[in-house]
């Protein structure tokens, strides 16, 4: 016989872990200005950017990503995952993905692995990621980590680009749980508009490139963007974005404690957050100390937000990006309690 009984809600995704790691090496807006025609005056005026942490002669976006993967799984309570999502712009390698061996790295064999790719709206795309396979059934634990290493697909000579974008990682844990509990992330919004794909681009290293005859030129093989229109386009979507979260969520603007956004430039930050009519005050931003980290930016200001205890458990927060594809995405979560993130000084692999 059927029973009439509703049916129980979809398991979520509950943030349980968090951690961020940046390389050790800082440069600073002075450091730059020896190579470049600028100053420390107009980069922090441009961008709200005062350092930036670039990766070493060596080290890839595996390496940060298992320092910040290992650091989360211990912020989480230490055990293991069934699932490890890597979002990245810079891979190790074109083939094959980044993730399988961070996984084994962090002593996670046999596990599900597999790289996410929306550039700096990877994190985003990665929680959306991680909570289906949740909802369905297919994943228990998962580790997402959002990692780039940005120094290395950037002309160190292009000012455009050399003063905003910094190396790092960071990292989240999610379980199954409950739709209604402290932590669990829903509510999403996703988008992408790919006949804008020129906007932000390395035309080099893919099959595009491949196929032609000759060589790439050295501007083919570094990142390139249109900064005034990428500006325009970033503030109209990361806004539309949020509000269509919002408006699933059933909260108004005063509902949320505070806004997360994707760490591109400080003017974009602020920009959004007066097209949402919502304090600057309530805006989050960790940028002036590692710059734009790509994929990573989210997570590393969730991490530093915590550590200083910015955030508090039971908090609204309203995270939205903005990124290469055009891609663009939000997503909501109430704050839960979590231990203090692991410190940067605790580095766990030589």
């Amino acid at each position: 016989m059927l029973s009439d009984a509703p049916s129980p809600p979809a398991p979520a995704a509950v943030l349980c872990g968090l951690a961020g790691w940046v390389p050790p090496r800082v440069v600073t807006n002075d450091e730059l200005a020896e190579r470049l025609d600028t100053d420390d005056t107009w980069i922090r005026t441009r961008t709200g950017i005062r350092t930036r942490h670039l990766a070493d002669p060596g080290q890839a976006t595996s390496d940060l990503a298992v320092e910040a993967g290992r650091l989360a799984l211990r912020s989480a309570g230490g055990g293991s995952v069934d699932t490890v999502i890597v979002t990245t712009t810079t891979p190790d390698r074109p083939c094959p993905a980044t993730a399988p061996g961070v996984a084994a790295r962090l002593g996670l064999d046999g596990v599900a692995a597999f790289d996410v790719g929306a550039v700096c709206t990877g994190f985003v795309y990665g929680l959306a990621t991680a909570a289906g396979l949740i909802a369905a059934g297919v994943a228990r634990r998962v580790l997402l980590i959002g990692a780039d290493t940005y120094s290395t697909i950037v002309d160190p000579l292009d000012r455009a680009n050399a003063i905003i974008f910094g190396d790092g990682a960071g990292a989240v844990v999610l379980r199954a749980g409950h739709p209604d509990e402290p932590g669990a992330v829903g509510h999403f919004d996703l988008g992408s508009d790919g006949a804008h794909e020129e906007l932000i681009t390395i035309a080099a290293g893919g099959s595009r490139q491949r196929s032609r005859p000759g060589e790439p030129t050295w501007e083919e093989r570094h990142f390139a963007m249109r900064g005034t229109e990428v500006y325009r386009h970033a503030v109209t979507r990361m806004a539309a974005s949020a509000r269509a979260t919002l408006d699933k969520a059933g909260w108004k603007i005063d509902d949320v404690d505070h806004f997360v956004p994707h760490q591109a430039n400080l003017r974009i930050l602020h920009s959004v957050a007066d097209s949402l009519d919502l304090s600057r005050e309530r805006c989050v931003a960790h940028i002036d100390a590692v710059g734009n980290t790509g994929a990573a930016s989210i997570p590393l200001a969730l991490a530093d937000a915590a550590a200083r205890q910015r955030i508090r458990p039971g908090e609204r927060l309203l995270l939205t990006a903005f990124g290469g594809g055009l891609t663009w995405g939000s997503c909501l979560l109430t704050w839960p309690s979590l231990p203090d993130p692991p410190r940067q000084e605790e580095r766990t692999t030589p």
